[in-house]
């Protein structure tokens, strides 16, 4: 018989169950929900460029590269500022606005500020993807409220924001 020198599981560690249904893990399940349904609408929405359209119809357009429409200030953001933002590294927000500006949502120019700087600014192509998202996330809200009812919505909303330190 072999001896193992392996430690005893803590209390419940045997259980997997609590690994799927934790809050940070719903919390994540339900942003990539809400997410996709937004590239969703917007793939729909005619107002939306055909071919930015077409990039999100086709699964090109993912989470990410809504970093960038959440995050990127209408009147431009410098790439450290709009990584900071979107919580990620300035080399992978590059990356990011890199393929945005080859779909021309976006691009870059000197910042007036800094003349050693640039910044991202929307196209008129990009604002007008930024006024489809504004419209796909109400949607998607909506159909929140819909789906669990307007007074666990708002409570929903309230908890979070308090989570959040809004």
């Amino acid at each position: 018989m072999q001896q193992t020198d392996a430690q005893p599981l803590p209390q419940g560690a045997g259980d997997p169950g609590w690994r799927q249904t934790h809050l940070g893990r719903l919390l994540g399940h339900a942003l990539r929900r809400f997410d996709e349904r937004v590239l969703v609408l917007m793939a729909r929405n005619v107002l939306v460029p055909l071919a930015l359209s077409n990039l999100a119809a086709r699964g090109q357009v993912g989470a990410a590269h809504i970093h960038i429409t959440r995050h990127l200030a209408v009147q431009g953001s410098r790439l450290t500022d709009l990584a900071a933002s979107a919580g990620m590294s300035k080399q992978a927000m590059g990356d990011l606005v890199d393929q945005c500006e080859a779909w021309g949502l976006v691009r870059r120019a000197p910042d007036p500020h800094d003349k050693r700087a640039r910044q991202v600014l929307f196209t008129d192509a990009g604002l007008l993807w930024l006024d489809a998202f504004k419209g796909a996330v109400a949607q998607a809200e909506d159909e929140f409220r819909q789906a669990v009812g307007q007074d666990v919505a708002t409570v929903v909303a309230l908890g979070l924001e308090a989570y959040c330190g809004a």
